[in-house]
């Protein structure tokens, strides 16, 4: 073999390392692309949520143990997204009211809605609940609550959230939304919560938020 012939297989050997290094860098590049978007999107701010107001329709017992409680409630409820390049898609989001981890209103689906970079969302839901049993646990404590004039109930939010960024929707996560709601009755007459036919209770209580990956 010639020295000539020797010298040409040593500049194509050359070439393919080069071409070698240039893809591995090419490679290391665009893992590190990819893991920057999965990071962008696995780990997004949560949404923030506020129980503005709740506005009591109708809140009646019966007038002794064992209670049965019926309910028209409106709801007040603002969802800010707080991030800047991040968006949200809220689907399927049923709020409810609970007392004392039992629920004792029907679920109502609020509209599937899209939030954009730092957007700010408000729902008004209307919650029934119509002669709802008290579990019998709760009797004591229920009476205990009306004979005070207070009781604390929790407005609840779940559902299932997106993320987006760019052209890129992630897969759904689930979303748990929890609102302590402090009512206040007035002076109680015969363990029976005594209220006018509405009453509108200002709050602005910030709620625990929760999301994790899930169908």
């Amino acid at each position: 073999m010639s020295v000539k012939d020797c010298g040409h297989h040593h500049d194509e050997r050359k070439k393919m390392v080069r071409r070698l290094i240039m893809a591995v860098a090419a490679l290391i590049i665009l893992l590190a692309m990819v893991v920057f978007l999965v990071w962008a999107i696995l780990q997004p701010h949560k949404p923030t949520f506020i129980l503005q107001d709740v506005t009591l329709y109708n809140f009646t017992t019966t007038t002794a143990p064992p209670y049965i409680l019926t309910t028209v409630t409106q709801l007040t409820i603002s969802s800010k997204n707080p991030n800047g390049r991040i968006g949200i898609y809220y689907q399927k989001l049923d709020v409810y009211v609970t007392y004392r981890e039992q629920q004792i209103t029907a679920a109502t689906l609020l509209p599937y809605s899209y939030q954009g970079h730092h957007d700010v969302a408000v729902w008004s839901p209307l919650v029934f609940g119509n002669a709802v049993p008290v579990s019998p646990y709760l009797q004591q404590v229920l009476s205990q609550d009306l004979n005070f004039g207070s009781m604390l109930i929790e407005v609840k939010i779940e559902g299932r959230v997106k993320w987006k960024v760019g052209t890129w929707v992630s897969g759904r996560y689930r979303l748990g939304v929890s609102c302590p709601a402090y009512l206040r009755f007035g002076n109680p007459t015969g363990g029976l919560p005594t209220m006018g036919p509405v009453v509108k209770l200002q709050l602005f209580q910030r709620c625990h938020v929760e999301t994790t990956l899930g169908s």
